[in-house]
Parts: C-alpha cells; structure tokens; sequence
C-alpha cells in the first residue's frame, strides 16, 4: 500500500505525536509499504526529506503554544501527492492537515483513518474563559471534525467512551500506540548514569522519582512539586525531562516551595537519548490526567520503573497496583505507595521486572503496525464498496 500519514507535529518537536508517527512510518515501511509523512514547516517554506514532505506554515501560538497552521496556497509538493496517488491517508491532528487531508481524500476518492489523539476538553483554558463553554466546543469540534473520516483509531478505551458520548457515529477502533521496547537502549547504562547524575549535580544517595514530557500547565506538574516539598523524606528527588510553555512558572514554584535543591529541570533531550534519564529513576511518576494513552508511561515500565500515577481511566490495565506501580488520589495514597515501591528491594525488582515484562509483551511498535495496517485494509475494501458507484466533490483549499 502507498500510506500517507498527515500530522501538525513533526521532529524536532518531541511529543507523543510524534514518536507515534515516527515508529508507525519506520515499521510499516518494514512490513512493506510505501510511506510519506505530510507535515507543517517551521517556516513559510515548504520543503521535502526523507519522505517527509513540509508545507510552510505560520505561527499560531495565541491558540496553543507552538501551534501552527498551513499557508493555503498553490504548492507543487500537495500536486506531487496527488501524482503519488496514496490508497489511503491516516491523519494524526484534527488542523490544517486534516484539511490537507480531506482535500486530499476527495481529490484522490481514498478513505481517511484517523487518530484521536488529543482530549481538547482538558485543554480549555487555552480557549475559553468558562470551561463548560470550552468542553462543549470541544465536543463539537470533535464531531464535525470525525464525521469526514472513515474509520477513528482511540488509543484506549478511555477516548472511545469520551466519542462515543459526543456523538461520534464513525467506527471506532481502539489501538495502544507501540513505541520501540526492545535494544541496547533498554539495557543497564549504569556507567553512563553516574555520569550524568554527577553532570545535573544529583547527589549519588538520593531516590530520584522522574517524569518525562511537555511542560505544560494542562500536565498537573505543580501536584509533584508539592508533593515533594511535603514527603517526610527530604532524600526524595525530582527529575523533569522536557520543555514547554509551563517551564517558567514552574521554576518559580519550586523556589517558593523551597525544594530548588531537590528538584532538577533537564529541558528537551533528544527521544534517543532519553532512556538514559529515564534509567536515572528509581520511579515513574505523573499528576496529569489529560492523557489519551501516554506513551511516557510504556517507556518508563520499559526502562524497568514502576509507575506511580494519578488514577485515570487510560491506565486500566496499564499499571497494575502492586504489580508493575500503582495509581493514587491523594498524598497520604502516594506517599504509602513509593514507600512500599522503595523500601524493600525485593518488591522493589519484583515490580521492575513486571514493568519491563508488561512493556514488552503488550505495547510493542511492531505489534502496533501490524494492527493498524489491518485496520487500513479493511477500510480501503468498505470504503470501494461505498463509493464504487459514487461521486464526491472535492473540498478544502484550492491548491
């Protein structure tokens, strides 16, 4: 099959997005298929590289931060698309690529699948001031969006539940995003930890509970700050890894709360680069609950750290309490918790090697290749069964 993939994020962002559209292109490319990727440029210049095809955007951080959207002009690499003639497009973003998307999908008469990525309605604040008001436009948004698709892939039940009370009537699949578990990157670097603990200035007797992702208000992170000012235990580190619009206020917490000392901002690493710091923990940990699958929980379980997260519904049947981490709702739940995860060492393997185990048996990135391109030749039959005898016309930008 010719499969392309569209999507607003693209390297050198590092989200979830992103490395979930990456590991499906490299392993569906392995299965065999021919695979673009149509992405916005970081600049009003489209270019094309290593079949990532960029078209020039402008900036539209007022929206979200680091959002953009595609200039709708005339574009030779849109009418090099059409000339590659795809058999069917998956979109990754409900923006200016989906409408790259759809106008791609009429023009071509070749169905759209799509990721739900993003549960925008924990994402208000960036667009209404009154939160109902907010989750309702989600809401729609959401539905007008889906209705032009054929198939929606839901990362976890949790997301086909949050459709399915919207209204969305497309089908909707649910399929864990895969991320590369398996390699040396995975192994015991503990050489190269010391290393990098003496470079941050972690001192080598402290348990470091680490989180990985963006910085972003919506990501809870100040609940961690508190909690680590409030742990009896002042031998308790902190370990952020990542970026994002969030960063400076939540430097500015930690120096309130006093904890500068134990708390240790790391900004963006490169994704090849990051098992080093997850293996720099003795812990996982997350506040947020605005994730729809949150490929930083598999990875850390990868890395061999028991999860400690706040409960949500995407982790049912991800982290197990007591077996592989545990889910909590308060302080006093928390603090119980990485007490019985770190004292006793024997616990302590026994959950990282369930960890490691759950990973690698449940959330591979070829596993997950191999589902969705089941999924793509199903909705490529339904869909010329459908439109065999049907004319669509052509919608979107006039490229």
């Amino acid at each position: 099959m010719k499969i392309l993939i569209t999507t607003e994020w693209s390297l050198p962002v590092v989200n979830g997005v992103v490395i979930s559209v990456n590991n499906l292109k490299e392993e569906l490319t392995k299965l065999g298929h021919e695979v673009k990727v149509l992405t916005l440029s970081h600049s009003k210049h489209s270019y094309e590289k290593d079949g990532v095809i960029s078209i020039g955007s402008l900036g539209a951080g007022k929206i979200y931060p680091g959002a953009r959207f595609a200039i709708p002009t005339s574009n030779r690499y849109i009418k090099k698309i059409i000339r590659w003639n795809p058999d069917l497009i998956h979109s990754q973003s409900e923006f200016s690529t989906f409408l790259l998307a759809r106008y791609l999908s009429n023009r071509l008469q070749v169905p759209i699948v799509h990721t739900y990525h993003t549960v925008y309605e924990n994402y208000t604040h960036y667009f209404s001031p009154v939160e109902k008001w907010g989750k309702a436009m989600a809401s729609l948004f959401t539905t007008t969006t889906l209705k032009h698709t054929s198939c929606v892939i839901a990362p976890t039940e949790k997301v086909r539940k949050l459709l399915d009370e919207y209204g969305v009537t497309k089908e909707i699949k649910v399929v864990p995003t895969g991320i590369h578990v398996t390699g040396s990157e995975f192994h015991s670097v503990s050489k190269n930890s010391q290393t990098l603990r003496s470079k941050i200035g972690i001192p080598a007797d402290m348990k470091i509970l680490v989180t990985v992702g963006r910085l972003a208000k919506e990501k809870n992170i100040e609940e961690l700050l508190s909690f680590i000012s409030e742990l009896g235990n002042s031998n308790y580190g902190l370990l952020i890894v990542g970026d994002g619009p969030h960063r400076a206020q939540l430097e500015k917490h930690a120096q309130m709360l006093g904890i500068t000392d134990r708390v240790y901002f790391v900004g963006m690493v490169p994704h090849d680069k990051v098992n080093q710091y997850y293996q720099l923990g003795d812990v996982f940990v997350s506040a947020s609950s605005s994730e729809t699958q949150g490929l930083t929980y598999m990875e850390a379980m990868a890395n061999g750290l028991p999860a400690i997260c706040r409960k949500d519904a995407c982790l049912d049947d991800v982290i197990v309490d007591g077996v592989n981490g545990w889910q909590y709702e308060t302080f006093e739940e928390f603090c119980k918790q990485l007490d019985s995860t770190l004292v006793d060492g024997k616990i302590y393997e026994q959950m990282s090697q369930n960890a490691k185990s759950a990973a690698l048996n449940n959330y591979s990135a070829a596993a997950f290749a191999q589902k969705v391109e089941a999924i793509y030749k199903e909705t490529i039959d339904i869909y010329r069964i459908q439109h065999e005898l049907s004319s669509t016309p052509v919608l979107g930008y006039a490229w």
